[in-house]
C-alpha cells in the first residue's frame, strides 16, 4: 500500500536532457494535499487518511460538506478522497498535516490512476483495434463492421462478452510504472514521463509503483501550514 497523492494534470510538454534528447512529460499539479480524517482499524475496520484537494469557494460546498471540514479543522477544499494506508504509514500523519510532491524523487517509478477521455458511442474499428475491410472485390457497406457475431443453428445464439459497438472511455484507468522525470517542490510540479491518463484539468492519483515498492518516509513531506515551503526554499 502506498498514499495516493491527488493532482491536477495541467497538460503535456517536453524537456530537453543533458545529452539533447527530447523527453515527452506530462506535467501535474500535485498537491499539497491536506489530511483531513484519518481512519483507525480499531474504529473503522481499517487504515486509511482522507485527503483534500483543490480550491474552491466555500459558497459551493453543502452544510455537511462545511461540517465535515470544520470538525477536523481543515478549509474545505474541491476534492475529497481516501487512500488506504499500512498502520507504520498512517501513524505519521495527523489531521491537518499537509502532503507535497516531496514524497516522490526523479528516477523512481510511479502508478498513475485516473479516468479515461469519454469518447462517446464508438464502433469496432475505434473501440476494440479491428481492422478495416478491403475497399475492392465487391465490399459495399462493410468497411468498418465487425463481420459475423456467431454460428447459426450452434449455438444459436451471440456468445456474451464478444466485442462490439458500445461506449467507449470515460472508465477508471491505472498506467503503471511511468518514471518520475522531475520534481519541482518549490511549484508542487510532478513530471512525468509519457502520457497520463484523463483530460486537460482532470483528477489524477499518483502513487508510488507497486511493482517496484519503496518505503515511504512521509516525515520529509508532512508538516502543517507553511513547514513544506520551508523545506522547499532549503
Amino acid at each position: 500500500m502506498s498514499i495516493e497523492l491527488l493532482c491536477k494534470k495541467l497538460g503535456m510538454t517536453q524537456i530537453f536532457t543533458d545529452s539533447g534528447e527530447a523527453v515527452p512529460v506530462t506535467v501535474l499539479e500535485a498537491g499539497p494535499n491536506v489530511v483531513v480524517q484519518k481512519k483507525t482499524k480499531e474504529k473503522d475496520g481499517y487504515e486509511a487518511v482522507q485527503l483534500a484537494f483543490g480550491d474552491r469557494r466555500e459558497k459551493l460546498f453543502s452544510k455537511g460538506e462545511r461540517q465535515h471540514f470544520e470538525k477536523h479543522g481543515v478549509a474545505p477544499k474541491r476534492h475529497l478522497a481516501e487512500s488506504r494506508l499500512n498502520a507504520d504509514e498512517a501513524a505519521q500523519l495527523e489531521s491537518g498535516t499537509e502532503i507535497t510532491v516531496s514524497i516522490f524523487e526523479p528516477g523512481q517509478k510511479v502508478d498513475a490512476i485516473g479516468t479515461s477521455k469519454g469518447r462517446g458511442f464508438s464502433g469496432v474499428v475505434k473501440r476494440h483495434g479491428f481492422a478495416i475491410k478491403k475497399r475492392t472485390h465487391g465490399t459495399h457497406e462493410f468497411f468498418r463492421h465487425g463481420g459475423s457475431v456467431g454460428a447459426g443453428s450452434n449455438p444459436g445464439r451471440v456468445i456474451p462478452g464478444l466485442r462490439m459497438a458500445g461506449q467507449h472511455g470515460n472508465a477508471r484507468v491505472t498506467t503503471r510504472n511511468i518514471e518520475v522525470v522531475r520534481v519541482d517542490a518549490e511549484r508542487n510540479l510532478l513530471f512525468l514521463k509519457g502520457g497520463v491518463p484523463g483530460h486537460r484539468n482532470g483528477l489524477v492519483k499518483i502513487r508510488h509503483a507497486i511493482k517496484h515498492p519503496v518505503a515511504l518516509d512521509l516525515s520529509k513531506s508532512a508538516g502543517g501550514g507553511d513547514a513544506p515551503a520551508e523545506e522547499a526554499q532549503e
